[in-house]
């Protein structure tokens, strides 16, 4: 087999272990804050043991980058907390949806730091988006968890899109494993006051679990994507990071037996159709971009 196959293999069996992270707020009996405290440690002990593994250096180029780290620490730290809240709320399969608004939520909201413009596919799209949390919106009501849980899991979303809009334009010098590194160690410090008598509580099972989401599905995932874009166009990352959704609500069926209704997956549909087509559009725009210098 060769090295793109591999890649390929890689890359999918990665964003598979990226949507198995929601069955946990299901799995483990913890709040979305412990949960979120407890795999920041884990994944950020076996990520810089990667690292020193793969003799990279841990340190970062300059003081800035330090300040930049912790910044993007504090929104993955309030995006993970709104993610397990999301399907805590409203299950995994409508949390998972919900969350993957953050494609086109991007594409929105980065005029406040590019310049760039929005074009009428854009609207477009937003209004697919629309459409599709209406559709998965039982009632219009807060009153509702699973209204309750598609808006906090939007929220999420926002936070993701700042995030890795911040991140393209002042981190992407490192890899997926280091930078996530240092992010899930500021999370861990941030977050280490809220600690609670809930984790102490918490039993064996419990903490078994919270090890194979902080290594296998955190941890792990992020070292998998630097070595698969060794091989790999950041296109093809970027696409079959669509099928997240897919996989999150697919595994969401088979271990928690959710039985999502049909007007959810026609949902899912149209945000998941939406992100496919902004992430093309946006790897047309960068090619033009670089043409351009």
């Amino acid at each position: 087999m060769n090295a793109v196959k591999k890649s390929l293999i890689s890359l999918h069996l990665t964003v598979i272990l990226l949507g198995g992270t929601a069955l946990f707020s299901r799995l483990v009996p913890l709040s979305a804050i412990d949960i979120t405290l407890i795999r920041s440690v884990f994944a950020c002990v076996a990520l810089f043991a990667f690292l020193f593994l793969a003799k990279d250096k841990v340190k970062l180029h300059c003081q800035r980058d330090y300040a930049i780290a912790v910044g993007l620490g504090i929104l993955m730290a309030l995006h993970w907390v709104t993610y397990f809240a999301a399907m805590q709320y409203a299950g995994v399969s409508v949390g998972m949806i919900a969350l993957f608004t953050f494609p086109v939520i991007t594409v929105l909201i980065e005029p406040l730091f590019e310049k760039t413009g929005l074009v009428w596919q854009d609207i477009v799209s937003a209004l697919a988006v629309v459409a599709g949390v209406y559709l998965i919106v039982p009632e219009s009501t807060l009153e509702n968890e699973i209204t309750l849980g598609v808006l906090i899991g939007i929220a999420s979303a926002v936070l993701y899109a700042f995030r890795n809009i911040i991140h393209r334009k002042h981190f992407k010098q490192y890899s997926g494993a280091k930078a996530m590194a240092w992010q899930t160690l500021v999370i861990s410090i941030v977050m280490l006051p809220t600690i609670g008598n809930s984790i102490a509580q918490a039993s064996t099972h419990d903490w078994l679990m919270l090890l194979l989401l902080g290594t296998v599905f955190t941890a792990l995932p992020h070292a998998l994507i630097a070595a698969s874009l060794r091989h790999l166009r950041a296109k093809t990352f970027s696409l079959i990071a669509c099928m997240q959704p897919l996989y999150g609500v697919a595994l969401a069926i088979i271990v928690l037996d959710e039985s999502p209704t049909l007007s959810t997956l026609i949902g899912g549909i149209l945000i998941t159709s939406a992100s496919v087509y902004e992430t093309l559009n946006a790897h047309k725009l960068h090619q033009a971009d670089d043409t351009d210098k």
